[in-house]
């Protein structure tokens, strides 16, 4: 047990290390590219490739992972993180830095990119047992979340303090893309510490394989649909989009409308603790769409609230139940595939998440827009969502995974 627990380590610290830094990059990234001259239209260009980039390169690495070796593809993502922070940070050519974003590994959102969520899913439900494996999922989403807040507000911090120094606002900036690049050389090492029980088991060859699936891809492909449409539906209302509505509905100041956030943020990460118990207790596929109902219905109800404070009131209860289907999803999609399947899962439902979230905010922004219609967006994002959990369950209830299997008493 010993190698395992030290592998758990290892990942563990990988989430909140690598999470940093995209919290740590993405306070200061468009800053720093306007300093170095690029219009604001080319400043948008490089964060919509950097985003690009990662979904193309994800779906590539992840799909090879387990047939090419984990531990090789999440080194590979490290090397990315480490060669776009020391192209940006040297150079001020347009096109290197386009290149950097699109190839490299970057994350303007502070959110989680690139393949590494995927392949260390994987390797967690390979070194973990069943009944574990979604209260460990749950912890480790949250050292995430920690470690993002903290990495965007020691970025802000460290770039007060050299600028009071040093008067050089640019070269502050630049200070903070050399630290995301020496994250990803730590990040190297931690992964070269991995031993091969993280690795796919040994498996048939000569199974004919398509974006690394063979006997789960119908399995995974109906999961990947369902969660682009719920992707689709939460990206209506994005923390910034969210934020917008707030502000003009109520005419909230910055300062109330960072600690809602932060609140609803807090309450979201520490709901998915609770997943773990009930999805023991009830099962994954019953404690995804269970506390996924009531959430999307007090979500249409936050936009009818006549107050601030109730309508706040109800955007927080919320987000207290909101999360508890991420660490069940993520759990579920890997205890359902064949173990030397697991990373080429995550990363095609990973994927499938991504595109489908990639029209909502420009369609809510334009919603939004107009006065009458501005709550539209609540319904829409609502009801999609209530679809997506009466669709997983009614496709999915009778695929038990197997601590559930195991648990079940026999007839």
């Amino acid at each position: 047990m010993g190698r395992p627990r030290t592998d758990l380590l290892l990942l563990f610290s990988s989430r909140a290390l690598r999470l940093f830094g995209y919290g740590f990059l993405s306070v200061n990234l468009a800053l720093y590219l306007s300093g170095l001259g690029l219009p604001a239209g080319a400043v948008g260009a490089v964060l919509s490739l950097a985003l690009l980039g990662d979904v193309a390169l994800s779906l590539l690495i992840t799909t090879s992972a387990d047939r090419l070796g984990r531990r090789r593809m999440l080194r590979l993502g490290a090397l990315l993180i480490v060669f776009a922070g020391l192209v940006l940070a040297t150079t001020q050519s347009p096109w290197l830095i386009g290149a950097a974003a699109l190839v490299g590994v970057l994350s303007p959102s502070g959110n989680e990119v690139g393949p590494f969520l995927s392949i260390e899913q994987a390797a967690l439900t390979q070194i973990t047992p069943d009944r574990e494996r979604t209260r460990l999922f749950a912890w480790y989403n949250l050292a995430g979340s920690l470690a993002t807040a903290l990495g965007a507000l020691i970025s802000g911090l460290a770039v007060s303090a050299l600028v009071a120094t040093t008067t050089d606002r640019q070269g502050a900036y630049r200070s903070t893309i050399g630290i995301y690049a020496f994250i990803g050389v730590c990040l190297g090492v931690i992964f070269f510490c991995l031993s091969s029980a993280v690795e796919a088991p040994p498996s048939d060859s000569s199974a004919p394989r398509r974006l690394g699936l063979h006997r789960s891809r119908p399995a995974v492909l109906r999961l990947s649909s369902l969660f682009a449409l719920d992707a689709f539906a939460g990206a209506f209302l994005v923390q910034s989009l969210l934020a917008y509505w707030i502000t003009m509905r109520f005419s909230v100041p910055p300062a109330a409308l960072g600690g809602i956030f932060f609140a609803a943020n807090l309450l979201a990460g520490f709901s998915g603790l609770i997943a773990g118990r009930l999805a023991r207790r009830f099962g994954l596929i019953n404690t995804m769409v269970f506390t996924h109902l009531p959430s999307n219905i007090l979500l249409m109800l936050v936009p009818i609230m006549p107050t601030l404070s109730t309508s706040m009131a109800t955007l927080l209860l919320r987000y207290s139940i909101s999360q508890m289907d991420v660490p069940t999803r993520q759990s579920y999609t890997m205890a359902v595939v064949a173990p030397d399947e697991r990373a080429a899962a995550a990363g095609v439902t990973t994927t499938a998440r991504s595109l489908g979230a990639l029209l909502s905010p420009t369609l809510s922004a334009q919603l939004m827009a107009v006065p009458g219609l501005a709550a539209i967006p609540f319904f829409v994002s609502g009801g999609l969502k209530i679809l997506y959990d009466l669709l997983i369950y009614r496709g999915f209830r009778g695929v038990k995974p197997p601590e559930e299997v195991e648990a079940a008493p026999p007839r």
